[in-house]
């Protein structure tokens, strides 16, 4: 028995709002324990052709289901939406499911989604400088006291929130390199990334984030889970190959288009090497979920990449769930 809660993800660069509620509901049946959404304003690739608005998604999802915990993984609260504006909307989101858990994965973001309101994209430190900032907002307007802030990036005059959760959604700080997992760790309540990246989260810890015992500590695996490994690799190139992009790349391209030119690079070669599991083998899928287990992570939530999704959760359901459970 595990515990570690099993995951997945609801896809919203791949499928409409409609869907991914279907898709949320079958995968509750099916065991898995929580759910986690993207906030983005565009898909990485053209081809993913989706990217519906996150909180309306959520509102979908709540009512669709019982008993799964929900969270945003993850969102930037420092440039498309006001800080106050987006501590509403988790308020809300997580009000509409008082019984479960709800995370909220906050990050600088990707010029991709961010540039759109024409604000400057600015440098990595300024950009977290401005989370920061952002978070001691949210956390304000969540006493339900009436809010005045004037920071260096925000201001914020006379706000007060009516509507609040009875329990307020933990704020878990994505990273992908150490700078970012060091840089505002004392403000988070855990910690959010993608592989078995234990290295990242005992920075996160040694800076003053929450021990394993204190916070959730998050991360997500790509799959593609389709009738023949062949078959998977193609699909995971087609539909999510700018996972594969080195360096900063993920955070500096402004638009699909760039993220289309890019991606020329990577080969159904680099796919299959890659970290992405396309094999029909549980034991390959239990094994990537494990890794991240005794990288020390206690939540571990599955991306399949493509149109079966219905094919992956049963999968799991079957031939990979009852291991952790």
């Amino acid at each position: 028995m595990s515990d570690t809660a099993i995951g997945y993800t609801l896809s919203s660069e791949e499928f409409g709002p409609n869907e991914l509620v279907d898709i949320a509901r079958s995968a509750e049946e099916a065991g898995f324990e929580f759910l986690s959404a993207a906030d983005h304003v565009h898909p990485w690739l053209v081809e993913q052709g989706q990217s519906p608005f996150v909180w309306g998604t959520l509102g979908g999802v709540a009512e669709a289901t019982d008993e799964v915990d929900l969270g945003v993984g993850v969102s930037a609260p420092a440039f498309r939406m006001h800080p106050v504006i987006t501590a509403q909307a988790v308020a809300t989101a997580a009000a509409m499911v008082p019984d479960r858990d709800f995370y909220f994965g906050v990050g600088t973001g990707e010029n991709l989604n961010e540039h759109v309101s024409g604000q400057r994209w600015p440098e990595m430190e300024v950009r977290m400088e401005m989370l920061e900032e952002c978070v001691e907002v949210i956390r304000k307007l969540w006493t339900g006291r009436n809010v005045s802030h004037h920071g260096e990036h925000y201001t914020v005059e006379n706000a007060k929130l009516f509507t609040l959760p009875d329990e307020l959604p933990e704020i878990c700080l994505s990273a992908f390199g150490e700078k970012a997992a060091e840089y505002g760790a004392d403000h988070a309540d855990g910690f959010w990334t993608t592989g078995p990246q234990g290295d990242l989260l005992d920075v996160h810890g040694e800076a003053g984030g929450p021990a394993p015992d204190d916070g959730p500590a998050i991360t997500q695996i790509s799959v593609c889970y389709a009738d023949s490994e062949a078959e998977a690799v193609s699909t995971a190139h087609e539909n999510w190959r700018q996972g594969s992009l080195p360096g900063e790349l993920n955070q500096e391209l402004p638009t699909p288009v760039h993220f289309e030119q890019a991606s020329r690079m990577i080969s159904e070669d680099d796919i299959r090497e890659g970290s992405t599991v396309t094999s029909r083998d549980p034991d390959d899928h239990i094994e990537s979920i494990q890794e991240c287990i005794d990288a020390g992570f206690d939540h571990v939530y599955v991306h399949q990449i493509g149109d079966e999704q219905g094919k992956a959760i049963d999968f799991y359901e079957a031939e990979v769930l009852p291991s952790f459970q």
